[in-house]
């Protein structure tokens, strides 16, 4: 879907600033490895590879589940013997860990207390956390996850630190 734009005011900057844009958010961690706590019980954990933490906001579809996903598996951010990040998720057989993250579609332009306006209802989300992990496994990677709303402790070792994100939105 297209962004919602604020109501338009004179100045054409100022409108294009103040307008809302919903877009699939992933905040991607490199880690030697990690894992995912539920009530004290490691529920899943994975090697070299990457930690990915998906935001699902109103407006996202699978179109942005499939971009974030074939940018990930392609994404060349391993050393290569020169030390340059060179090498692909694919080459390096790297795991993947996909935890749901509401968080990353807050507000915060406005109060102290984060605001959850952005975010898709939860059975939506849902489904499409679950569509990116099968896009993701459905490229002969191998994927792990968190569980869907649950309040876990993750413990990422990052290998860097690298740390990137990636948005539906920005597809140039």
């Amino acid at each position: 879907m297209n962004p919602v734009p604020a109501a338009a005011g004179k100045n054409t900057n100022i409108a294009a600033e103040n307008r809302v844009v919903f877009i699939m958010k992933a905040v991607i961690q490199r880690v030697s490895r990690a894992e995912v706590k539920i009530d004290g019980k490691v529920i899943s954990e994975i090697g070299k590879g990457l930690v990915i933490f998906l935001g699902v906001e109103k407006t996202d579809g699978l179109k942005d589940a499939e971009f974030l996903a074939g940018k990930i598996t392609e994404l060349r951010c391993f050393d290569d013997q020169r030390g340059k990040m060179n090498i692909s998720v694919r080459e390096v057989n790297a795991e993947l860990l996909v935890v749901s993250e509401v968080t990353l579609c807050t507000g915060l332009a406005s109060g102290r207390r984060p605001g959850f306006e952005n975010a898709a209802q939860p059975e939506e989300a849902k489904k499409l956390y679950h569509s990116f992990i099968k896009i993701l496994a459905g490229r002969n990677l191998r994927v792990r996850e968190g569980r869907f709303k649950a309040h876990m402790i993750v413990t990422i070792f990052n290998d860097g630190p690298v740390t990137f994100v990636l948005d539906s939105r920005k597809k140039v």
